[in-house]
């Protein structure tokens, strides 16, 4: 086969890939759905009660009923007005104590056992304390997203700071760097992966939380409407509710990885390979030709090592 010709075979298998998984999500949901429509239609009671649950097409057609109305679209922008608000909060804050408490011993021995103290407790533990201490709900409910993301950012950022390579900084000193410069070319961007994963986990855990907290001392929101929806039996307003507390959070979740992605763009980037192996593309390796075996057999000891380490 040509040049041209593999060339063009290999774009096209390259460009049926993501077509290829994407389908198979799409499959694997409606799967899923399918599923919850005929176990539920069919009234099984096998140890799990799905006669009382709510068919696929009861919740379809509750959800078209409440996405008509003003409520929905009220209840859905006071929701996200409040995990935005608490969630940029705790990230600004998370990053900037989790670098102050990594960086600096007298910042660890003042903060570490405050933070440490207060770390294990739910944040929806915390809902009489912020009713108690704000004097609004919706303040409230802004504290108790900003101390569920607050934590994870934290923990992560520590982390990832302490876990830089002394040589880099050492680097930059020796160039004449500063405190602030070795700050903004080393600590802030080797830190970034383990960040973001931070971040990550911390909208994941505010959607959580805002939720349970607007179930208890809100007013408007998703979570104050599912509960009502339960208080008053309307079993497919709830799962109404549950799916979009879940598309809204694997939405904002998403959103946090892109922006991850784009701000890491530099890292190297690994793809999927069966039995942990790298891909190795066919035109490189019919042109990798050992020199010798005993070139062979270093470069195999010095990857054991390299893996070893």
């Amino acid at each position: 086969m040509s040049r041209p010709a593999e060339a063009g075979r290999r774009a096209r298998s390259l460009g049926s890939r993501p077509t290829t998984r994407y389908a198979l999500r799409v499959v694997s949901l409606v799967a899923a759905l399918a599923l919850w429509q005929l176990l539920t239609s069919l009234d099984v009671d096998v140890w799990l009660r799905f006669s009382q649950f709510p068919t696929v097409t009861d919740v379809a057609h509750a959800f078209a009923d409440r996405v008509t109305g003003p409520d929905y679209w009220t209840d859905l922008t006071d929701s996200l007005t409040r995990i935005l608000t608490g969630f940029l909060l705790a990230a600004v804050l998370g990053v900037a104590v989790g670098i102050l408490v990594a960086r600096s011993r007298l910042a660890e021995d003042l903060l570490g056992p405050v933070l440490e103290v207060i770390r294990p407790i739910p944040a929806i533990a915390l809902v009489p304390v912020a009713i108690l201490l704000f004097p609004s709900n919706e303040q409230g409910i802004v504290f108790i997203t900003f101390t569920a993301a607050f934590f994870p950012v934290l923990v992560s950022t520590r982390h990832a700071v302490r876990a830089l390579t002394p040589v880099w900084e050492e680097a930059v000193r020796t160039m004449g760097g500063g405190r602030w410069r070795v700050l903004a070319s080393v600590v802030v961007p080797g830190a970034l992966p383990g960040i973001f994963g931070g971040l990550s986990v911390g909208i994941g855990v505010s959607w959580i939380c805002v939720i349970s907290a607007e179930m208890i001392s809100g007013q408007y929101g998703v979570g104050y409407r599912t509960w009502q929806d339960y208080t008053v039996v309307n079993y497919p307003g709830v799962f109404v509710g549950m799916a979009t507390i879940g598309v809204l959070g694997w939405l904002t979740s998403t959103a946090v990885e892109l922006v991850g992605r784009r701000l890491t763009h530099w890292l190297p980037r690994t793809s999927y390979a069966p039995a942990g192996r790298p891909r190795v593309p066919r035109t490189a390796a019919a042109q990798a030709v050992p020199a010798t075996a005993a070139t062979a057999t270093a470069e195999a000891e010095e990857a054991r090592d390299e893996h070893l380490v």
